[in-house]
């Protein structure tokens, strides 16, 4: 029965000791060590956004770059999470690796990247990844399948002696400027280590540990 599956975290600790005054050097050695334990996309991420009549919605999405800026990520500005996004930059992130028992929540405002920037990465995809994208209304009731197949198949022969697509203008990056970052670390008897780094009017990190 599902309410009797369980699952004992007890592979590790978090103490405040542990933490790194900077949350974003703390989110790259999480992420380095997810990378080195092999953990399957570990930039995987659910990104939450919220219509303008205050319905939630989340999806998956990867994790393309982070820096002392925050957090970026590519997809169609015509999405439901890209009208979302136009009318409420409030956003939130969650990564989840299970096999170390880790945890991270963000939570922050996004903004579009410049239009250089989401060329030169669009430009950096593999070609497959460049047609669909252009081949995909994302979002949009399509009748069948064949609507996509169909559109995919006329830029691979349209674009046949190209090494790469134009990228569509409704397409581009966005960088999630947070201003909570929260690490969680599974312990046994549910009793979690949750730190959590909120952002001051200062500019400075405040770091506090809150209950499971």
């Amino acid at each position: 029965m599902i309410q009797d599956l369980r699952e004992n975290y007890d592979l590790a600790k978090l103490e405040r000791a542990d933490l790194d005054e900077n949350p974003f050097k703390q989110f790259e050695n999480w992420f380095n060590f997810a990378l080195e334990k092999k953990v399957a996309e570990p930039n995987a991420m659910t990104l939450a956004t919220v219509n303008a009549e205050g319905q939630p919605s989340a999806r998956i999405v990867l994790l393309k770059g982070f820096g002392e800026n925050g957090f970026i990520f590519y997809t169609n500005y015509d999405s439901i999470k890209g009208k979302d996004m136009q009318v409420n930059p409030n956003v939130a992130l969650v990564f989840c690796w299970l096999d170390l028992h880790k945890q991270i929540r963000i939570e922050g405002k996004v903004e579009k990247l410049s239009a250089e920037k989401s060329e030169e990465y669009f430009q950096s995809r593999p070609k497959g990844s460049q047609i669909g994208a252009a081949a995909s209304p994302q979002s949009e009731v399509i009748e069948n399948r064949d609507i996509l197949e169909e559109n995919a198949k006329n830029l691979k022969e349209y674009y046949a002696e190209a090494d790469n697509l134009p990228k569509p203008t409704n397409w581009g990056g966005y960088l999630v400027r947070p201003t909570m970052i929260e690490f969680w670390q599974g312990r046994e008897s549910r009793l979690h280590d949750r730190l959590r780094y909120s952002l001051e009017e200062s500019g400075a990190w405040k770091i506090e540990r809150l209950a499971p």
